[in-house]
């Protein structure tokens, strides 16, 4: 037996129920390793070696467009349509944004200049330069038509329909039946009578400011059914207003909706006082005329102002120099 199967045998004692009986077991240290190498155990700690340090190359960046531009650049090849803020391109020292202890940021990264938009794309050199490439394919403009007047008075009614654009499977809008017809109630050509009863037809569709009629209909389901009620409604409001009721003549001054110079007392006064001492009858009255009267126009203008729209420091002091002009003539020529 040689020396290392010496070495390997270990005599054991195992318990039996009857006793100690000794057993030989043999055991062996030949294991072969399952990785094909022989492991070996390193009781002494290696010393760190730091790995080596990436090495980055510096990339040459060019300054910003803004800094490289001529100043003769044809802003509409910058920024030739709509989009977002850039602040390289801008060549603006522009700020958005508020700070409670510093001053408004800059133009580089601030989240508030992209946020809101823009109109950089819409100058002045840039809508010309637009209009100049759609001029082929305009006509040219109507003769007669060069002023806003003329515009007016040539195509008095205004019509305004909405189109609208979703991203959604159907393009339908149901606000898009809407139609809006203005029109000047001058344009009309209306009598006192038809002008009165136009303006208690309407209600308040019409704005007495800027003497513009406005209506909206919407109970159709097409556009054009719309417009077509649209135009309907008005063509039925001007005949019924010109219609002249018996019941109409029953109208008082109490009624009217504003104060008439010619239909009141006032003019009696007035009238009667510039002929005085003679007297005057109620035909005299109406047959009395101010066109060639500037102090009467004056007077008539004051008094007018002075029922319709309130009492105020305006309407008063005007009505005090028109009584003064009337009563002291001389005193305001002097």
């Amino acid at each position: 037996m040689s020396a290392l199967q010496t070495a390997l045998r270990r005599t054991t004692a195992v318990m039996m129920p009857s006793g100690i009986h000794p057993v030989r077991v043999w055991c062996s240290t030949k294991a072969v390793p399952t990785d094909g190498k022989f492991r070996v155990l390193d009781l002494k700690k290696k010393a760190f070696v730091p790995n080596a340090k990436k090495k980055y190359t510096k990339t040459i960046t060019l300054p910003p467009r803004s800094l490289r531009m001529p100043v003769d650049q044809d802003w509409s090849n910058v920024w030739p349509g709509p989009r977002t803020f850039h602040p390289a391109t801008v060549p603006l020292a522009v700020r958005q944004g508020y700070d409670q202890k510093r001053a408004s940021p800059g133009k580089y990264g601030n989240a508030e200049l992209m946020k809101i938009p823009n109109f950089l794309h819409l100058t002045p050199p840039a809508v010309k330069k637009h209009c100049s490439a759609l001029k082929q394919f305009c006509t040219e403009w109507p003769k007669g038509l060069e002023t806003d007047e003329d515009c007016d008075r040539h195509f008095p009614m205004t019509t305004i329909t909405t189109d609208y654009c979703h991203s959604s499977p159907t393009i339908k809008d149901p606000k898009a039946r809407i139609v809006t017809i203005k029109v000047k109630l001058s344009t009309f050509n209306l009598d006192k009578h038809a002008r009165d009863k136009m303006i208690r037809l309407v209600g308040d569709r019409y704005d007495e400011e800027t003497d513009m009629l406005t209506i909206v209909t919407d109970r159709c389901p097409t556009r054009k059914q719309n417009y077509d009620y649209g135009i309907y409604v008005l063509t039925a409001l001007y005949h019924e207003s010109n219609t002249f009721e018996e019941w109409e003549r029953q109208k008082q001054e109490a009624d009217m909706e504003h104060y008439i110079w010619e239909n009141n007392p006032s003019k009696k006064a007035y009238v009667t006082l510039t002929r005085w001492p003679q007297k005057v009858s109620d035909e005299d009255v109406k047959s009395h005329s101010i066109d060639d009267d500037t102090v009467g126009q004056k007077y008539k203008e004051a008094v007018t102002e002075l029922l319709n729209n309130g009492e105020d420091t305006y309407t008063l002091n005007k009505y005090k120099e028109a009584a003064l002009a009337v009563l002291l003539p001389q005193n305001i020529q002097s």
